[in-house]
């Protein structure tokens, strides 16, 4: 399964758009962390706490050991080959071009619909507040101009810069992380004065004899990997970064594990300030009930701000990801270049593909329900994944470049072991969601077959002689 790839000349390497190499570390990690969302667990509790009947913090933990998987996959192919494109470069150069073309149109598809559900979220809360001091306006057009000012909102954020985006991403986290961290104190509390520190330390989240059902924690952590969703577009910045082949994986791995064990804490104090997830007046807003009763109205306001804070920081940071696969997909030619690999002179900023995706996540937040928009989001997200994962598995498992024996576990078990996670959890994956994901992938197969002639030739990916 060979690719073309095309090895340039000095002057050539030269001539290629490049990003610049301005972030640093912890540039990728808050970035991750706010695709992602601090919050993240937060919308799945109440379902979560039903599916898992009570041990939600227990799925979350497995969810996070099952994601790290995948995130070595990402991370270790990133060192290998450390340019924008993702999940597009890492399939396209480790399996098949073809393969890559298909992967990167899905995984644009997961990475489109970030901003899209950011948009969707933060304009309906909105809406819901300003409604009562706006009553001549129609639900529709209120909801049309929040939408269009959120859209133009983060795109004039990130045609800015990549340094404007990553300061913003350190302020949006700074806020959520401030409301966050009070009401796990204000949780503390209100657990401490009920029954001390019985109270707050506890093994019941975790596991209760009365109510562990393996077969009920299995179908949970599929539902908890949600959480992780978005980690890999940290790797969609591999050209924006300092020592790529470090960073890389190290930032991967890292925001899964923050995500897992900040979610695991906000998750482990819900269960034990409202253990009965039964008498929940409604699932789908069941956290919101547990911030009431620890910190009264004030609390729940300052929750349901910072859920419109996140949702704006996610489709900040998704319109960056999507931006840079579609630059890595046009610098290779597999999409018009002259429009999807160009960067400001200036900036080294790819600031057309910034404005499509800022017009297209507005169309989508006005034609889908915020339900469809996610469910898609996870068709895209875990086929990438498990191509990620195979693609690890045949570079350093099959290939063993630079005459390194085969190591079993790191080379095989676990990129094998990320696939198969990944693959039960797509397999659970609603119809509709199946349906609509397969008609955006059968556009780009087409897609694909007419501009290789049938797949008779094979895309152009150009390799860099100086990728550190």
């Amino acid at each position: 399964m060979g690719n073309t790839v095309v090895t340039e000349t000095a002057a050539e390497q030269a001539a290629i758009p490049r990003l610049r190499r301005v972030l640093g570390l912890w540039d990728l990690i808050f970035y991750g962390i706010v695709v992602i969302q601090p919050m993240a667990a937060v919308p799945l509790f109440g379902i979560g706490q039903k599916l898992s009947n009570g041990h939600m913090v227990t799925t979350i933990l497995i969810a996070m050991l099952a994601m790290m998987l995948t995130a070595s996959s990402y991370g270790r192919m990133a060192s290998v080959y450390p340019v924008a494109g993702s999940a597009y470069t890492y399939v396209g150069r480790g399996l098949n071009a073809h393969l890559g073309f298909v992967t990167g149109w899905l995984i644009f598809l997961d990475y489109l619909i970030v901003p899209v559900t950011g948009i969707i979220y933060s304009s309906l809360t909105v809406q819901r507040v300003l409604t009562p001091f706006l009553p001549q306006l129609s639900p529709r057009l209120m909801f049309a101009l929040l939408a269009s000012f959120f859209a133009a909102t983060i795109t004039a954020l990130n045609l800015r810069g990549i340094r404007t985006a990553a300061k913003a991403n350190i302020g949006l986290l700074f806020v959520m992380s401030v409301v966050i961290i009070l009401f796990m104190l204000l949780a503390v509390r209100y657990l401490f004065h009920l029954e001390g520190w019985a109270g707050v330390l506890s093994w019941e989240p975790f596991y209760n004899v009365r109510t562990f059902h393996i077969p009920s924690i299995a179908t949970a952590t599929s539902f908890a990997a949600l959480t992780y969703i978005g980690f890999d577009s940290v790797t969609t910045l591999a050209e924006d970064v300092h020592n790529p082949r470090r960073n890389i994986l190290l930032a991967t791995v890292t925001v899964c594990v923050f995500t897992g064990v900040f979610s695991g804490m906000q998750i482990y104090l819900g269960q034990l300030v409202w253990p009965n997830w039964r008498s929940f007046p409604n699932l789908e807003t069941a956290f919101m009930d547990v911030t009431r009763r620890v910190g009264g109205p004030l609390l729940f306001d300052a929750i349901a701000v910072i859920l419109v804070v996140s949702n704006f920081g996610a489709a900040l940071s998704g319109q960056i990801g999507a931006a840079r696969l579609l630059f890595s997909m046009g610098r290779d030619s597999v999409l018009p270049k002259s429009v999807f690999a160009y960067l400001d002179p200036k900036k080294k900023n790819p600031v057309f593909n910034i404005l499509i995706i800022g017009v297209l996540a507005f169309i989508g937040a006005m034609v889908l329900s915020y339900e469809l928009a996610a469910e898609c989001l996870n068709f895209g997200a875990f086929l990438g994944f498990m191509g990620v994962n195979l693609a690890a598995f045949r570079e350093f498992y099959l290939r063993r470049k630079g005459g390194q024996g085969r190591r079993f576990f790191v080379d095989a078990l676990v990129p094998i072991a990320g696939f198969l996670f990944c693959l039960a959890i797509w397999g659970s994956l609603p119809l509709p969601a199946k349906i609509a994901g397969s008609c955006w992938l059968v556009v780009g197969v087409v897609y694909d077959a007419v501009r290789t002639r049938g797949f008779r030739t094979k895309p152009t990916m150009v390799y860099f002689s100086d990728l550190g």
